[in-house]
């Protein structure tokens, strides 16, 4: 009685299983397989009827003699013939699959090259545009401070000349950190040497930068997309962080570039992160979007009151 059941649900599957194999050859490519597939399946649960009918009937499989050999040939070659078939599918996938990568990463490229052409676009224009007269407004209240004044007009003067000046140097490192002509012109190790010494300079926080690049030039996205994280970083680290010191590491390794970051501050919950990657600025998710779109990875590990570690890791050489 078991065995009749046995045969019963091997049969029903059999032909569910044909039924799924015919539903794959709607929806994906290569489908001859699929068809194979469903061949053998079918031909399966004709096999294991035969083998149920002696149960309920006077008919015995022998009965079939040679034809039950064919059955079990034509099985063993659908079966062989579709699985090895299969495996196109599968290169197709892999196919897709890099193709679509491809297109996310130019896309994200795309994004981050029209974003920094924007960025040095709008920090010419200050300079070039709003410099210029600047310097105008300064030159002309040091000629007024040169005239003869009462008290209450010197201390007028004084001050819009002071103000003149705060504004020109605000706008100097507005147009610096739009687009940064340290990180064009001398690399990825001077640009952030230049940014982490200015942050130094104001005792918020202690910045230690240890690195081997030397003057070494990589390819100019990289250096854009591993300079932005960096300060990005920082920023967080100097908003949300309370912390005291930071230490970056910014290695070669042979074909590599490793940075390990690290700050001692109240640091954060990371399934918060995982749940809802934007905090604050850029927010990680665009930090995870920027060193995916170099093919980098990326590991961040913090907890509440132990401080933030970000590992990164970039191909220097173009695929």
């Amino acid at each position: 009685m078991v065995l009749q059941i046995l045969l019963g649900i091997s049969i029903i599957l059999q032909f569910f299983a044909a039924g799924v194999a015919i539903k794959l050859t709607r929806v994906t490519k290569y489908n001859f397989s699929w068809i194979l597939l469903t061949i053998g399946f079918i031909f399966v649960a004709i096999s294991r009827t035969m083998e149920f009918l002696p149960f309920i009937s006077s008919f015995e499989p022998q009965d079939l003699g040679e034809v039950a050999v064919w059955f079990g040939v034509v099985i063993s070659l659908t079966f062989a013939i579709g699985v090895f078939m299969i495996q196109r599918i599968f290169k197709y996938m892999k196919r897709v699959e890099d193709s679509r990568r491809l297109t996310e990463k130019m896309f994200l490229n795309a994004v981050i090259q029209t974003e920094e052409k924007e960025r040095k676009r709008f920090a010419k224009d200050l300079h070039d545009g709003l410099g210029p007269l600047l310097s105008t407004v300064k030159m002309s209240v040091s000629s007024l401070a040169q005239l003869e004044h009462d008290q209450a007009s010197k201390e007028i003067v004084d001050n819009t000349e002071m103000v003149i000046n705060e504004a020109i140097k605000s706008l100097k490192e507005i147009s610096d950190n739009l687009s940064p002509h340290v990180l064009n012109n001398f690399g990825l190790l001077r640009a952030l040497r230049n940014f982490t010494n200015k942050i130094n300079v104001t005792k918020v926080i202690q910045i230690e930068l240890i690195s081997n690049l030397g003057n070494e030039r990589f390819d100019n996205n990289v250096e854009v997309v591993l300079y932005r994280v960096i300060c990005e970083l920082i920023n967080n680290t100097i908003k949300h962080a309370n912390a005291k010191n930071v230490q970056i590491s910014v290695l070669k390794e042979a074909n590599h570039i490793s940075i390990l970051y690290h700050d001692d501050g109240q640091g954060f919950n990371k399934k918060e992160l995982d749940e809802q990657p934007i905090i604050g600025g850029m927010g990680f998710s665009n930090i995870y979007s920027r060193i995916n779109s170099l093919k980098g990875e990326i590991n961040i590990q913090s907890e509440l009151k132990e401080g933030t570690q970000v590992t990164i890791k970039v191909n220097t050489k173009n695929d």
